[in-house]
C-alpha cells in the first residue's frame, strides 16, 4: 500500500511540475504579447520641424528606399563597414517621439533616400508620417491622417514605406494607402482598401507596398485580394483574387517575360500578371491564424517560402505557367524574419518570435538539408551588408556574422544597441549610406557603421 502512495505522490509531483512549466510559459508569452503593444522608456513630445526650407532632395550612393532596399533584393549597397564592435559603435543621434500614447506602438522600418528618411508612427487617433534628416536626426516635416485602429500589438503602422523619386507611399494597419510629397509632406492622394472590398486581417495590414512601373501594389484581402493603384493618381488599375490578406510584403517576380508579382496571402502564394491582375498560378500554403509574414525569396527559377507555427518551408520551381514543389520540410519555420539565399545556401532564423530562443540556420537550397544551426543570436531579423548578415535580436542586441556553409562565424556583436527595452524588438535593422538605423516603437537610433562616418 505504501508503494502505491509513493507512486501516486510521484505522479502528483510530476503533474504539478508540468502544470507549473506550462503556466510559466503561458504567462511569459502573455507578458511579451502585452508589452508588444505598450510603450516603455523615454517618450517625448514631437518637436517643431526645422524652420528653414529643407534642402533639395538628393539621392545617396547606398539608399534604402523600400522594405527590400534599393534593388528589391534585401541587400544593402553599403561597403567598408566596421567589423569590430568591441569598442562600441558611435551613436550619431536618437529620437523618442515616433509613437505618442501608451498603446500606439508601431513597427514599420525606416526608408532612406539621400537626405530624406521616412518612418511611420502613431498617436491615439492618427497615423503619423515623419521625415527626418538621416545624417543628424532633425525633423524636416511630419504629416498625419485620422484612422481608427485597434491596439493588438500596438495601433501603429506595420508596413514599411516606399520612396519613389520625389514621392513616398505609406500603408497603415487599417488599410490607408497614401502618397506624399517627399520634399514637404503634402498629401497628394489617399485611398482605403475597404472601399474596394478589402478586409483587414487579424493583426492589421502589414504587407509593405511595392512600386512597379506606374503601379503601387498592396495586399488588401477580402473581395480584393491584391490591388494595384495608379501611383500618380490613386485610381484603381486592377484587383486580383479573393482571399485573406497575408502579412508579407508584395514581391517583384522578374522571371516571366512580362512584369509580375508574388502575393503571399493568408491561404497560399499567388503569382499575378502586373499588367492586368490575372492570377498566373496559386500554390496552397496554410498555417495557423493564416499568418504568412515572411517575404518570399526569389532566386533565378526558384521561390522559397516559409511560415511559423510549425508550418515549415517549401521550395518551388516556377515560371509564368505554373509552380512545381521541389521539397518541403520543417528545417526553417520563420514567423516574420526574411531569410537569404547566398551562394546556393539558405541562411535565416527559425522559431517563435515571442521569446529570444530561436535558432539561426544554414540550409542547402537544393534539397533543404540543414548544414548547421546556432542559438548564439537568439531570434531576430537581418539585413545583408558588405558580405555579412547584420542581425538584431528581440532584446535589441546586434550581431555581425559571416555566411559560411560549413560553420557559424560570428564576426562581432554589440549588446543593448537599442538601450533598455521592454517587449520584443521586431523591426529589422536598416543600413543606408554608411549608417545603421535601429527602431523600437517610439525610438529610432542612428549609428555610424562605415569607417570614417
Amino acid at each position: 500500500m505504501k508503494k502505491w502512495k509513493i507512486w501516486l505522490s510521484g505522479i502528483f509531483v510530476i503533474l504539478m511540475i508540468v502544470i507549473i512549466v506550462i503556466a510559466a510559459r503561458k504567462w511569459t508569452t502573455y507578458t511579451i504579447l502585452k508589452t508588444s503593444r505598450e510603450l516603455s522608456g523615454d517618450q517625448v513630445p514631437i518637436p517643431e520641424s526645422v524652420s528653414s526650407e529643407p534642402e533639395p532632395i538628393v539621392k545617396g550612393d547606398a539608399d534604402w528606399i523600400s522594405w527590400q532596399g534599393e534593388n528589391g533584393d534585401n541587400r544593402s549597397l553599403v561597403s567598408g563597414i566596421i567589423k569590430d564592435w568591441s569598442g562600441g559603435l558611435r551613436k550619431v543621434w536618437q529620437v523618442d517621439y515616433l509613437c505618442q500614447g501608451n498603446t500606439s506602438a508601431a513597427w514599420s522600418a525606416p526608408v532612406i533616400q539621400g537626405n530624406r528618411l521616412i518612418v511611420c508612427g502613431r498617436n491615439d487617433e492618427s497615423d503619423l508620417i515623419f521625415c527626418l534628416d538621416p545624417r543628424d536626426g532633425r525633423l524636416l516635416w511630419h504629416s498625419s491622417y485620422k484612422s481608427k485602429a485597434v491596439s493588438s500589438h500596438g495601433a501603429g503602422p506595420r508596413a514599411t514605406s516606399f520612396i519613389d523619386n520625389d514621392r513616398v507611399y505609406t500603408f497603415g494597419r487599417s488599410g490607408d494607402l497614401a502618397c506624399w510629397n517627399l520634399s514637404d509632406g503634402d498629401e497628394i492622394w489617399r485611398r482605403n482598401i475597404t472601399d474596394e472590398g478589402g478586409k483587414e486581417p487579424t493583426w492589421g495590414h502589414s504587407s509593405s507596398p511595392l512600386i512597379l512601373n506606374d503601379l503601387v501594389i498592396v495586399q488588401a484581402g477580402g473581395a480584393a485580394g491584391t490591388i494595384a493603384y495608379d501611383k500618380h493618381s490613386g485610381t484603381v488599375a486592377w484587383k486580383s483574387g479573393q482571399n485573406i490578406a497575408g502579412y508579407a510584403a508584395i514581391t517583384g517576380w522578374p522571371k516571366p517575360e512580362f512584369p509580375a508579382v508574388l502575393s503571399f496571402h493568408g491561404k497560399g502564394l499567388a503569382a499575378i500578371d502586373a499588367r492586368n491582375g490575372e492570377v498566373l498560378w496559386n500554390v496552397p500554403w496554410e498555417t495557423q491564424y493564416d499568418a504568412h509574414a515572411t517575404t518570399p525569396v526569389v532566386t533565378g527559377d526558384f521561390v522559397f517560402i516559409t511560415s511559423g507555427y510549425k508550418t515549415g518551408c517549401q521550395l518551388l520551381k516556377a515560371d509564368g505557367s505554373g509552380a512545381e514543389i521541389l521539397w518541403r520540410n520543417n528545417t526553417i519555420e520563420s514567423m516574420h524574419s526574411d531569410p537569404y539565399v547566398i551562394d546556393g545556401f539558405l541562411y535565416g532564423y527559425s522559431g517563435q518570435s515571442y521569446q529570444n530562443r530561436g535558432v539561426f540556420k544554414c540550409v542547402t537550397l537544393q534539397d533543404g538539408v540543414e548544414k548547421w544551426s546556432t542559438g548564439e543570436m537568439g531570434w531576430g531579423t537581418c539585413v545583408f551588408v558588405d558580405d555579412h548578415l547584420l542581425c538584431c535580436d528581440i532584446k535589441g542586441n546586434i550581431f555581425l556574422m559571416k555566411p559560411h556553409p560549413d560553420k557559424f562565424i560570428l564576426a562581432t556583436k554589440l549588446n543593448k544597441a537599442l538601450g533598455d527595452v521592454r517587449g520584443p524588438v521586431w523591426t529589422k535593422p536598416v543600413v543606408a549610406n554608411g549608417f545603421l538605423y535601429l527602431r523600437f516603437k517610439q525610438r529610432l537610433i542612428c549609428y555610424a557603421l562605415a569607417a570614417g562616418d
